[in-house]
Parts: C-alpha cells; sequence; structure tokens
C-alpha cells in the first residue's frame, strides 16, 4: 500500500469516527497492534489487513444513534462501498469487508482469514489491561451507567452475577475474560503482559468502596441513632 492509498482510506475513517471510547486514536492503536502480531504470522496480506484496521469502526455511529443495528455489520457494508466507488477491486472490498463484519465477538461469524484473526486479536488488545480499564470507564460514562450497584444490604456489589449494568458488573462480565479468547500466539502473549495490571485496578477499586461502606455504615448508624 503506497502513501497516498494508505491517506485516502485513513481520511475516510477521519470522517466517520465520534466515539470517545471508540476515536481515531484506538483506530491506531490496533492498527499498530496488528502489525506487530503480522509479524509473527505468514502469508498476512498487509494491504487487507490496513484497510480493514483503519475502517473497522466506521459503522459505530450508526449503532450509537440506532442500537439495533451491528456496527460490525454497517462498517463492513460501509468499507466495501467506500472501496469499489474508489477503484479497489471487488474481491479487495469483500476481503476487507469480511475482516471488518468478523470482529466482534460473536459465535455465529467468527474470524476466517489471518488478516480478520489478526484484526479481532488486535481490537481485542484494546480492551485488556490499563487501556481496557480506562476505556470501559469513558464508555460506561458516556452510558450513564455507575460504577457499581448496591445491593439489598446496602452494601456494594462486586459485579459478579449482575444484570444491573456499571463497571464491575462489565468487568465481570467481559474484561476479565478476554485472556483465553486470542487467535494468534504473539497477541496471547501481549494480553498476558497486561492482565495483572486490570486485575489490580478492579480489586484496589472494589477494596476501597467495600471498606468506605463497611466502616461508614457503622460510623452513620452512631451519629444518627
Amino acid at each position: 500500500m503506497n502513501k497516498q492509498t494508505y491517506i485516502l482510506i485513513e481520511n475516510y475513517m477521519l470522517e466517520c469516527m465520534r466515539d470517545a471510547a471508540h476515536d481515531k486514536e484506538h483506530i491506531y492503536r490496533v492498527l499498530y497492534n496488528a502489525l506487530d502480531i503480522a509479524q509473527a504470522e505468514s502469508n498476512v496480506d498487509y494491504d487487507v489487513l490496513i484497510a480493514a484496521c483503519l475502517l473497522h469502526d466506521i459503522g459505530r455511529d450508526e449503532q450509537f444513534k440506532n442500537p439495533k443495528l451491528d456496527h460490525a455489520e454497517v462498517g463492513g457494508d460501509k468499507a466495501y462501498k467506500f472501496l469499489t466507488n474508489n477503484g479497489f477491486s471487488a474481491e479487495f472490498a469483500e476481503n476487507v469487508k469480511s475482516c471488518i463484519v468478523a470482529h466482534r465477538f460473536r459465535k455465529s461469524r467468527p474470524p476466517g482469514s489471518i488478516e480478520a484473526k489478526i484484526l479481532f486479536d488486535a481490537d481485542k488488545l484494546d480492551v485488556t489491561g490499563a487501556m481496557g480499564i480506562a476505556r470501559t470507564l469513558m464508555y460506561k460514562a458516556g452510558m450513564g451507567d455507575p460504577l457499581y450497584s448496591v445491593g439489598d444490604d446496602g452494601m456494594p456489589s462486586n459485579g459478579e452475577g449482575d444484570e444491573q449494568p456499571s463497571f464491575f458488573q462489565e468487568y465481570n462480565f467481559k474484561l476479565k475474560n478476554l485472556y483465553d479468547k486470542f487467535y494468534t500466539e504473539r497477541a496471547r502473549q501481549l494480553a498476558a503482559e497486561r492482565k495483572s495490571a486490570a486485575k489490580a485496578f478492579y480489586d484496589n477499586l472494589y477494596a476501597e468502596v467495600e471498606s468506605a461502606y463497611k466502616s461508614g455504615k457503622g460510623l452513620l448508624g452512631e451519629i444518627v441513632g
């Protein structure tokens, strides 16, 4: 891929990005992680991989406006149309589209090509470690979700088994379960290096919250009778 082609695709991506938790810097991190992962793989089509990485979240705005839409499917269709309208072959556009469509967690449509597997892994890496915590907090704040929910006993829940959305619930439902879901060995290695940072943040935050409630509720009861 020459620089002119890269800039063409990059500029279209920049026009589409609206979500703070899925901004252009997320795109670049995914791209850079993907290029790292690809170095350990064989027969990678870097043109397909780079285009798919740049365009994988261009359907986010449509999904935000209509949650019934799947941003991966919307983005795949948008990418195909953009690429074919700008002189790329239908075969190339279809290969990029298939990567984008398969980059979410779905048993019904797992990534097939090596480029799709690399994109999947690179995207999931950005939800691991400290970065994953930071992005999840940003996303949850934007949705108006709390850090944690409080049970009937008046104590904060750690999020395990919760149905009510919160950061603690998201950590237990998704974030802590990412680390065995990668397709490539390099991605598994990178994810493993990040795991302790995410767990330490969650553990420390829950300990601080629980401690405040345990001591504070007792003190309040003494003061207000």
